[in-house]
C-alpha cells in the first residue's frame, strides 16, 4: 500500500470508529504525563485517505487515538501521523483485529474485539452475496452457509457470527444496562465489567452455534430467532439495571475499594452497595442460571417445549417476564447486600462460581457461614408482592 508520513492539523483527522472502536479510557493519563515530561512519541498514528465521488474525503485514524487525546489535551494543533493512500480497509480492519487478538501487540478489550468481530461479519456476507450473485437485501442463506462457504476460516467465521450478535446487544441505544458497564478494560467507575457481562448474561442466553434457517426468516413477523434473542437480552438486561442500578449507584462514590471503605466504618448507602455486590461476577453468573430455571419453570409449568440452550429464540410472554421481575425484586431485598457484617467474611475476597451456588440452593456458605435466612424458593421468589 502507498503511504506516506506528515503532520496534519486536527481540523484534518476524524477517529475512525469501525477499524478501532475503543473509547478513551482511564490510561491516557500516563501518556499525557509522559508528554507532559517531553518524552517522544516513540510511534506515530496510523490513518487512511480515500476520495469520494467528488475527489475529497477524509483522513481516518485508526491506530494511535489515545496518544492523539493525550496530546490535543495538551495543547496539541497538529499530529504526526503516517497515511496508507486508497487502501484495502478491509486488510486494514484484519490487522488491526490480529494486532489486537492472536498476535498481541496490543490489549485490546474483549468489547473491542467483539466489535471488530462484528464489522468482518458484515463484510463476510456482502463477500458472500457478491461471490454467489446475490442482491444486496438478499439475505435467504444461513448462518450455517457462512461457515460452509468459508470453511477456511470456519472457526474465525463462528466467531464473526456471534460477535456481530453480541456487538448489536452492546450497541443498542435501548439497553439501560449500557451506561452501568466499564467498556475501557479494568475500572471501578462503574459497577460492571464488560468481562463480567460476558461471563453472566451471555454464557446463559446467548446460542454460540450457527443457525441453519434463513438469516432473514421471520423478519417481517418479529419471530426471527437472532432478533428475538438480541430483544430479549437487551429487555432482560434493562430490567435487571432498572431493580439494581438505576436510582441506586452513586458515580461519584464508584467502586473503588468498597469493601474496605465499609470495615472502616464509612457509611455507603444500602443501594449502591447492593449495586456493588450483586454486579460481583460469581455472584451475577449464578443470578443468570436462576433466571433461566425461571424461564424454564414457566414453560414446564404452561407444557410448551422450548429449546433449553436457546431460550430467548422464543418469544417469552409477558406473565413470563413478570415473574422474571418479581424474582429479580424479590433476589433485591434480601438483607445480604447490605449487611455490612458481611463485608470481610462474604465480599470481601473474591468467592468462585460454586460459592454462590451453594449460598442460593442452601442459604449458607460452603464452610458454614449462614448469609440467607433460607435458601432461595423459587414459587415464593416469582410471587407477586
Amino acid at each position: 500500500m502507498d503511504s506516506f508520513f506528515t503532520a496534519l492539523p486536527l481540523e484534518y483527522l476524524h477517529h475512525d470508529d469501525r477499524i478501532n472502536p475503543r473509547s478513551i479510557g482511564a490510561n491516557i493519563r500516563g501518556l499525557i504525563e509522559e508528554f507532559l515530561q517531553k518524552r517522544p512519541q516513540l510511534h506515530v498514528g496510523l490513518a487512511w485517505w480515500m476520495p469520494g465521488t467528488d475527489g475529497a474525503g477524509a483522513v481516518k485514524v485508526f491506530d494511535g487515538q489515545h496518544k492523539a487525546a493525550a496530546q490535543i489535551l495538551l495543547g496539541g494543533r497538529e499530529l504526526p501521523v503516517r497515511v496508507f493512500l486508497e487502501p484495502d480497509v478491509n486488510v486494514l480492519l484484519q490487522a488491526n483485529t490480529n494486532a489486537g487478538g492472536k498476535l498481541r501487540q496490543v490489549a485490546f478489550d474483549i468489547a473491542v474485539m467483539r466489535h471488530l468481530g462484528s464489522s468482518l461479519y458484515v463484510d463476510r456476507v456482502r463477500r458472500y452475496q457478491s461471490m454467489r450473485g446475490l442482491a444486496e437485501n438478499d439475505y435467504s442463506f444461513s448462518e450455517h452457509d457462512l461457515v460452509r462457504f468459508f470453511r477456511g476460516e470456519r472457526r474465525e467465521m463462528e466467531r464473526y457470527i456471534i460477535d456481530a450478535q453480541r456487538d448489536a446487544i452492546t450497541h443498542d441505544q435501548k439497553n439501560a444496562l449500557l451506561e452501568f458497564v466499564e467498556w475501557a478494560g479494568k475500572g471501578a467507575d462503574r459497577p460492571l465489567s464488560y468481562n463480567t457481562i460476558e461471563r453472566s448474561f451471555f454464557r446463559e442466553f446467548l446460542y454460540k452455534k450457527a443457525l441453519d434457517i434463513p438469516i432473514d426468516a421471520g423478519i417481517e413477523e418479529g419471530t426471527n430467532p437472532r432478533q428475538l434473542e438480541r430483544e430479549q437480552m437487551v429487555r432482560l438486561m434493562t430490567l435487571f439495571a432498572e431493580v439494581f442500578f438505576v436510582g441506586q449507584w452513586d458515580p461519584e462514590l464508584g467502586g473503588r475499594r468498597v469493601e474496605s471503605r465499609v470495615q472502616s466504618g464509612e457509611s455507603i448507602p444500602g443501594g449502591h452497595l447492593r449495586a456493588w455486590r450483586i454486579a460481583r461476577e460469581e455472584v451475577l453468573a449464578n443470578v443468570m442460571r436462576w433466571i433461566r430455571l425461571v424461564i424454564a419453570n414457566f414453560f414446564a409449568f404452561t407444557g410448551k417445549v422450548i429449546h433449553e440452550d436457546r431460550q430467548l429464540h422464543t418469544q417469552l410472554p409477558d406473565e413470563l417476564w413478570n415473574r422474571v421481575r418479581n424474582f429479580l425484586e424479590s433476589l433485591s431485598h434480601l438483607p445480604c447486600w447490605v449487611d455490612t457484617n458481611l463485608s470481610t467474611t462474604v465480599f470481601g475476597p473474591k468467592q468462585n462460581l460454586d460459592y454462590w451456588e451453594d449460598v442460593f440452593k442452601a442459604g449458607k456458605s460452603p464452610s458454614g457461614i449462614r448469609i440467607l435466612t433460607a435458601p432461595l424458593d423459587l414459587t415464593e421468589m416469582i410471587r407477586s408482592r
